[in-house]
């Protein structure tokens, strides 16, 4: 994909801060929930808060070496680029945008859900409007699941999170938080609806490349081939299969990888907001 020369300032890296923090869970529990929410995208805080044992993870105070110093740039750059598309999308509709912060950090930090850790992969939590990303999870993407990752697949995992604020700013996540706490849903109902969600969260990242490009020009070939590839790799049939041997369509809770695809690439074929009705879609 090709740079261009925007930034933003809503970036906050934490790498070589130094220091240290509790991390929530350990071991074999953190294998397990990491293959499960590698992808996690909604409100993360029962995973969070959870009580499954805990470890301190203290880091030194370093320098960022010129490689990091480039993809805080990067990730700098994709900031502003969905703050342009996202506002412009919400002026189109008749409603104002608040952006989203970003928060780049290693191993572990604090956020407004709780605890952050690397194994938990990238995030957002709606307390603080805020995306936290670890990037050594593109290494995991790529060894463990299989993904062709390049510049574009960290911009369609930014893309994804930031549909997720977009979720938020539109009162999509609150109410299925509600449907979440009142109970009388059962656990395979949660389930499909969080995967509407997620769904949903790709179909905005596909409707801000399309968006994008057609501002900044700045796809190239090969670009949204590797997007689907980050897509499909975390699809919930391609984890399952990878880390139990097996898949079971009713623990579901982000969508297959076909349907990862499906709805990116509704997003980036349309880039009309008002087609990504994924819960009329899909809880029918």
């Amino acid at each position: 994909m090709k740079w261009t020369n925007d930034r933003s300032g809503n970036v906050d890296d934490r790498r070589g801060a130094g220091g240290g923090g509790m991390m929530v869970g350990g071991g074999l529990g953190t294998l397990i929930i990491a293959a499960i929410i590698f992808f996690l995208g909604g409100d993360p805080s029962a995973i969070l808060s959870s009580g499954m044992g805990s470890e301190t993870h203290r880091t030194e105070q370093r320098d960022l070496t010129p490689d990091e110093l480039k993809v805080r740039e990067f990730v700098q750059m994709i900031t502003f680029e969905n703050e342009e598309t996202w506002t412009k999308v919400f002026q189109e509709n008749g409603m104002q945008y608040e952006p989203a912060k970003v928060v780049m950090f290693e191993a572990v930090t604090q956020s407004g859900c709780g605890t952050a850790q690397a194994a938990m992969g990238p995030f957002y939590c709606p307390a603080d409007q805020t995306i936290y990303m670890d990037m050594s999870f593109f290494k995991e993407l790529q060894q463990r699941f299989g993904a062709q990752v390049s510049e574009f697949s960290i911009a369609y995992v930014m893309a994804h999170e930031m549909g997720h604020h977009i979720q938020n700013l539109l009162g999509t996540l609150q109410k299925t938080d509600q449907l979440r706490r009142s109970g009388r849903y059962s656990e395979a109902d949660m389930n499909r609806v969080s995967v509407a969600t997620e769904l949903q969260a790709d179909f905005y990242a596909g409707l801000w490349a399309r968006q994008t490009d057609n501002r900044e020009k700045f796809l190239e070939p090969g670009d949204i081939e590797s997007a689907i590839s980050a897509a499909e790799a975390v699809g919930d049939d391609n984890i399952q299969k990878r880390s139990q041997g097996y898949v079971n369509q009713e623990s579901f809770t982000h969508g297959s990888s076909a349907q990862r695809k499906e709805w990116f690439m509704k997003g980036y074929n349309t880039g009309d907001i008002r087609q990504g009705d994924t819960f009329n879609a899909l809880l029918k």
